[in-house]
Formats: C-alpha cells, structure tokens, sequence
C-alpha cells in the first residue's frame, strides 16, 4: 500500500487522543476509552479542508499530516455455514 501526502500540517499527536480527518477535511481528535471510562467527544485541531477522494483512506501519519491511501477491496469471498 503506498501512501501519499494530502496536506502538510504538523500536528504534534497527545497520549490518549485519537487522531482522525474528520468528514470536512479537517484534522479532530477524541479521548480513547479505557476500560469502563468512555472516551472523548470529538474537537477540531486544526482547519485544513481537505477535498476527499472517493475510493481512498484519509489518515494522520508519524509527521502529524494527512496521508491518503488507495482503499484495497476484493479478497477472498466468505465461505457460509
């Protein structure tokens, strides 16, 4: 799977905080749950209004941009009981 660079922003990544482009582009972030604790409502981090392509996967890599990649579909077909 090769990845490519969608928009360069330098997000420092937190501890505990789950990192994601949410459906506007943009870079939020949310408490992870552990255990019995529920996790965080989502909070914008930073503004960057990327356009999505469909048929990709839009994530934050090691750097703190956001990288998209070719979503990989088929493979074998399940077998039913």
């Amino acid at each position: 799977m090769e990845a490519k660079k969608a928009a360069k922003v330098g997000i420092k990544k937190q501890k505990g905080f789950l990192y994601f482009v949410d459906k506007h582009g943009d870079v939020s972030c949310a408490k992870m749950a552990r255990g019995s604790k529920k996790g965080g409502s989502p909070k914008k981090v930073a503004k960057v209004g990327v356009k999505k392509e469909a048929g990709y996967l839009y994530f934050i890599d090691k750097h703190g941009d956001i990288s998209c990649a070719k979503m990989v579909r088929g493979g074998k077909k399940k077998k039913r009981r």
